[in-house]
């Protein structure tokens, strides 16, 4: 028997379904007739036989994943190609991809006529169990990570396990990052379980969070967890470094900043360790990126309101930290070790 799950996040009138299983792409032509749309336009960065058929007249543009692509540029070509098709306010937006492609879709779903609906297809592990849950929608500048954006829900998540068959390794590795992360969120420790289990349950932890604090005023906080380091490992490496990879290098580190804060002992901080390790994601620094550079880059981060700030474990649990001292994130950085060249 095919197993699906259904997570709902709460969010009054905004509420929506995430449906995880083999298979469950197929459900999108009920989900557009729900909706009442009579058009469609699907963004998408997968092969044509990977995309369902929605059930209404449709529009079909290529995307790519990656975040080469995720600008602003990229927007505003796809809200021009909504105008010339006809798509208006009372029809739909259906993206397939991975978390990049989520992330500029879900943002020109927003902005075009000031938002029209969308549903996401994530095709990747990394953008079933974050990227295209809880309506962040945002997209990069030379300066930072996701500057640019705002926040629209989707109507439905069809995120279907069957679309994970093909990918890579290292595609599988970007989503355990964000996987790994939730262990000290309080999704609990998922390293056992079957992989649908591991994503319905950060999926759960999201959907919870978000229901709680959708516009990032406090609790949802939490979500950032291990992504102030990993955000500026992804810049400084120009990318080398994928977002998962980069966000499980910063869970281990966020670990270590604790524990150098007093905030937790030493047991805890090796378990952020052991967590990451786990799942075959690296846990180094790159040997060419120094604490200089990553500082900089951390002042940037869209949480940085005052000062240096991490999402940081604690004897009650994760929170946000803000003022840290500069001198303290730079020794922790130094005595960080650094992956052989």
């Amino acid at each position: 028997m095919r197993q699906h799950t259904r997570i709902r996040v709460e969010l009054g009138d905004r509420s929506y379904p995430v449906d995880i299983g083999p298979g469950v792409r197929h459900s999108l032509p009920g989900i557009v007739r729900q909706l009442g749309a009579r058009r469609a336009a699907v963004v998408s960065a997968r092969p044509d036989d990977w995309i369902p058929d929605p059930g209404v007249p449709s529009l079909t543009l290529r995307a790519r994943d990656g975040e080469t692509d995720k600008t602003l540029g990229t927007v505003e070509a796809l809200c021009r190609e909504f105008v010339r098709f006809g798509l208006t306010r009372t029809d739909v937006v259906v993206s397939v991809g991975g978390g990049t492609t989520t992330d500029v879709v879900g943002l020109a779903a927003g902005l075009y006529h000031r938002g029209v609906a969308v549903v996401h297809l994530p095709t990747s592990l990394l953008a079933q169990v974050d990227a295209s849950v809880g309506g962040k929608t945002a997209v990069n500048t030379p300066e930072g990570k996701n500057l640019i954006g705002t926040y629209w829900q989707p109507s439905a998540v069809l995120c279907d396990t069957d679309y994970l068959r093909t990918l890579p390794e290292r595609e599988m590795l970007n989503g355990y990052g964000e996987i790994a992360r939730c262990h000290f969120i309080g999704a609990g420790d998922l390293r056992e379980l079957p992989l649908h289990e591991q994503i319905a349950a950060s999926v759960a932890r999201k959907a919870q969070i978000v229901s709680a604090d959708e516009r990032d005023t406090g609790l949802r906080h939490l979500l950032n967890y291990g992504h102030t380091l990993g955000h500026a490992l992804e810049l400084a490496t120009d990318f080398r470094l994928r977002h998962g990879e980069g966000v499980a290098i910063g869970t281990v580190f966020a670990g270590r900043l604790a524990q150098a804060l007093g905030r937790i002992d030493a047991q805890r901080a090796v378990e952020h360790l052991e967590v990451v390790r786990h799942y075959g994601l690296p846990h180094e620094l790159p040997a060419d990126v120094g604490p200089a550079q990553l500082i900089e880059l951390m002042r940037r981060d869209k949480k940085a309101t005052s000062g240096l700030t991490f999402v940081l474990d604690g004897k009650d649990g994760p929170e946000l930290v803000s003022g840290l001292p500069e001198e303290v994130v730079t020794r922790v950085l130094a005595e960080t070790p650094r992956a052989a060249v």
